[in-house]
């Protein structure tokens, strides 16, 4: 499991990242579709990671939502 952002760019597509995996990062013209691309680019990553023998950092992220 891992915890992801999704929120709308400044070109109209929705964008999603993946802050325990920084170079994971993906868009799509709906937050459906962002989100079937982050998930195939976290898998690819983890993947590549996995073929290099690195390891996998966990998933640490916290979230905090702030009244301002």
């Amino acid at each position: 499991m891992r915890q992801v952002i999704i929120y709308p760019g400044e070109d109209g597509y929705w964008v999603a990242q993946c802050p325990s995996l920084p170079p994971c990062i993906s868009q799509g013209k709906t937050k459906e579709e962002a989100i079937s691309n982050i998930k195939e680019a976290i898998e690819l990553y983890l993947e590549v990671l996995q073929e290099e023998g690195r390891a996998i950092p966990e998933d640490q992220v916290e979230t905090v939502t702030l009244a301002i």
